[in-house]
This record gives C-alpha cells, structure tokens and sequence, in this order.
C-alpha cells in the first residue's frame, strides 16, 4: 500500500518540480542549479519505480534508499533556491511539504523491507 502511494506521490512531486523549474528558467534564473533540481526531484520517482521490479529485497531497499538521498538533496536544491530568492517562501513551504511526506514514507518502508528481510534469514 506505501509503495503506491509512494509511487503517486513522487510521480506528482516530480509534476511539480518540472513545472517549479519552467517556471524558474522563464524568469531567466539559474539554469544550471535547476538541472541539480530537475536531475534529484525527477529521479526519485524514478527509483521508486524501478524498486517495483527490483530482483531481490536488497535490490528493493538499495532502489528506495537511492530514493531517500534524492530526496534530501531534492530538499537542498529547494532551500537554496528560496533562500537566493529564485523561488518564494510559499513556493518553498509547499514543495518542502510534499518532499518531507515522500521521504517519511520512503524511510517507514525501507525500515519494514530490512526488517522483513531480517526475517527471511
């Protein structure tokens, strides 16, 4: 049930950051900071993605956890950006939100996969 709603989740919060970035680079603003952002908010969807079809439960926690650091340095890039004012502290507060929501998921289900793969052994 958390790997779909992950997998929501991250699919809209990437929806967002390309749109954040558009947005950014019409307002001719750092164009390569927001090739870090698009790079990091885009791929965490990505690795939770490809973890629905990893081969094994270690390929299936390594896929979140590369997930999981996406997602902080998706936190960083969004904190510099506000606080060098290429984006408003609304802007912020809402995509800080939804990161923080993906990463406490992320964090719960790599937590219960090591935990069931404990109990495979």
């Amino acid at each position: 049930m958390k790997e779909n709603k992950l997998v929501e989740l991250s699919k809209w919060f990437a929806v967002d950051i390309v749109n954040l970035c558009t947005e950014i680079k019409g307002k001719g603003k750092g164009n390569v900071l927001l090739n870090q952002l698009l790079r990091s908010g885009t791929s965490i969807g990505a690795n939770i993605h490809e973890a629905n079809y990893a081969v094994s439960k270690p390929d299936f926690i390594n896929k979140f956890q590369i997930a999981l650091k996406e997602c902080y340095e998706s936190d960083y890039w969004l904190g510099l950006f506000k606080d060098a004012k290429m984006i408003t502290e609304q802007e912020y507060s809402e995509m800080y939100d939804k990161c923080s929501k993906i990463r406490k998921l992320l964090v719960s289900s790599i937590n219960t996969a090591k935990e069931n793969l404990k109990g495979d052994k």
